[in-house]
């Protein structure tokens, strides 16, 4: 059994401790890590199994496929999670004891200018995930229409004008192409507010990033699956960033669908659960945690076991 680190570089694993009080780590059991990233939360669950558990992981990211630990009890699946069950049925897997999904970005995703995912740096609006992915940032912002625009930075960043937003895109685009950074900043100017550039900004760069990585879609197939991967007393973990991902975990813990509507049972009424949830309320980072990484501070983790 070889070990290797994971990459504290690439992504600092957020509410690590709880991660793995609440996956409840059997020896010789078999977990997922949906989002592989650095392989923070990785390691620590390998560090918790026997040599005969097993560890999945998933990234669709390739710059996070490097990171791959050298054990033998370790796979990373480089694939989108939303194929969760059809890939682990290659490895002849229908059950697992627990799921781990970190939402979101990665630090290295936001810190590595070529990727476009940070407005910190004038560079070309790409922001996928996968980079095989034809739908880049600048794909959605110079071929959209004016109503899926408005829809988008409406539904994914809660943002009252976004008719305005879509409208002055619409206009900047038909004079010339917004390929950056600068560019795209320059079109939306006049909707700005003032002293809250970057907090403005910065929602409509996680709309775009959600919309180009199509991840509500994605987690909700990936969510739906987990039911009916996690065999009985299996632990589903996610740690979400975002007021949709986290009403779909909360959803999918509650009742058993990402619609949040509760199973009846057929002859006597009764509504029915799949999980026990055991996060009342979500676990978040204490202070200390996000004064070492101030990418913590949004997180909400959600647990529940499998019925």
């Amino acid at each position: 059994m070889i070990r290797l680190m994971s990459n504290p570089d690439y992504h600092s694993p957020v509410l690590l401790q709880a991660c793995i009080d609440y996956l409840n780590i059997q020896p010789n059991g078999v977990y997922v890590d949906l989002t592989f990233g650095g392989g923070g939360h990785s390691s620590h669950i390998l560090k918790s199994l026997g040599e005969k558990g097993k560890l999945f992981a998933f990234d669709q990211d390739e710059d996070a496929q490097k990171n791959a630990l050298k054990d033998s009890r370790f796979t990373l699946i480089p694939h989108n999670f939303r194929y969760l069950k059809n890939y682990l049925r290659v490895y002849g897997i229908t059950k697992v004891n627990g799921i781990l999904g970190d939402l979101g970005v990665s630090s290295h995703q936001f810190d590595d200018a070529d990727r476009g995912f940070s407005l910190r740096f004038d560079a070309e609006l790409d922001m996928r995930m996968n980079k095989k992915s034809e739908l880049s940032a600048k794909t959605v912002l110079n071929t959209y229409t004016e109503e899926q625009l408005s829809k988008l930075f409406r539904e994914y960043a809660d943002l009252n004008q976004s008719y305005k937003l879509a409208k002055l895109i619409v206009k900047a685009r038909a004079e010339k192409e917004i390929v950056s950074t600068s560019d795209l900043k320059a079109a939306i100017a006049p909707c700005i507010p003032r002293f809250e550039e970057n907090k403005y900004l910065a929602r409509v760069f996680q709309a775009l990033r959600m919309e180009v990585n199509q991840e509500v879609e994605a987690l909700k197939e990936c969510l739906t699956q987990c039911v009916e991967v996690l065999d009985t007393k299996g632990r589903l973990v996610i740690i979400s960033y975002h007021s949709i991902e986290d009403r779909l975990s909360k959803n999918i813990m509650r009742s058993g669908n990402v619609e949040g509507v509760e199973q009846k049972d057929l002859i006597y009424g009764r509504g029915t659960k799949v999980f026990k949830v055991l996060t009342s309320k979500p676990v978040v980072p204490g202070e200390e945690e996000i004064k070492i990484n101030t990418r913590a501070r949004s997180a909400k983790l959600r647990a529940a076991e499998k019925i």
